[in-house]
């Protein structure tokens, strides 16, 4: 199988597999996305929309939130992780979404990515589930099967998306960066990982990877 003809596998079966596609974390806007991506570093989605409403409870928008002290945020994202980081990111990207964006998450990754601890994967992710704008966030489930299945060569998450961007067409990017997520958690996760279960990686994969799959095996 060509490269082309793995691509459109791909693409088949997590059509087949995901033909409705949830979004992981819970959110109602824009400004609320933004802040559950932000707590999603090094942390579980799961997690995430546990704690989540607890924080919105008392601020779902950036007027509220600085009227919170860094400390309170601190103690209600803590199981999260990285709480101090979190909150100080949290309060002060709240403070410049009033002063500079009438209170409004901007829909520019330029705009996003100046905002304090927003990274280019929570941008991509806001650009994509908020605004239905074309963009590949790769997280570790995507870079891990983007290597499984020989569509990327593992290097880092720059070249992973690079490579998924090349490789996929643009008005798929959406659902596929969703859809890859799920498909990586049921069928392809990095532990207890059955290769019987994972057809794609099982049909596609990389020689080596099937290889040490099977050698685990035995």
């Amino acid at each position: 199988m060509n490269k082309e003809a793995r691509v459109q596998f791909v693409i088949n079966t997590l059509k087949d597999l995901y033909p409705v596609i949830p979004v992981p974390l819970d959110h109602k806007d824009p400004y609320t996305l933004l802040i559950a991506v932000l707590l999603s570093a090094q942390c579980t989605d799961v997690r995430v929309n546990q704690i989540t409403p607890l924080l919105f409870a008392k601020a779902d928008n950036p007027y509220d939130m600085v009227k919170m002290s860094i400390e309170e945020i601190k103690e209600i994202i803590r199981p999260c992780g990285l709480s101090p980081m979190k909150s100080k990111g949290i309060h002060g990207l709240s403070e410049i979404l009033i002063e500079k964006h009438n209170g409004e998450v901007p829909q520019s990754f330029e705009a996003l990515e100046a905002l304090p601890a927003v990274g280019h994967k929570t941008a991509s992710v806001v650009m994509s589930q908020a605004f239905g704008v074309p963009a590949f966030p790769v997280d570790t489930h995507i870079h891990r099967l983007m290597y499984r299945w020989n569509l990327s060569n593992g290097k880092n998450v720059v070249q992973t998306e690079k490579d998924a961007k090349r490789l996929f067409p643009r008005e798929l990017w959406n659902d596929l960066h969703l859809q890859i997520i799920w498909y990586g958690r049921e069928y392809s996760p990095a532990r207890s990982w059955s290769l019987e279960k994972d057809i794609i990686t099982r049909t596609i994969g990389k020689k080596s990877v099937i290889e040490e799959a099977a050698k685990k095996k035995i």
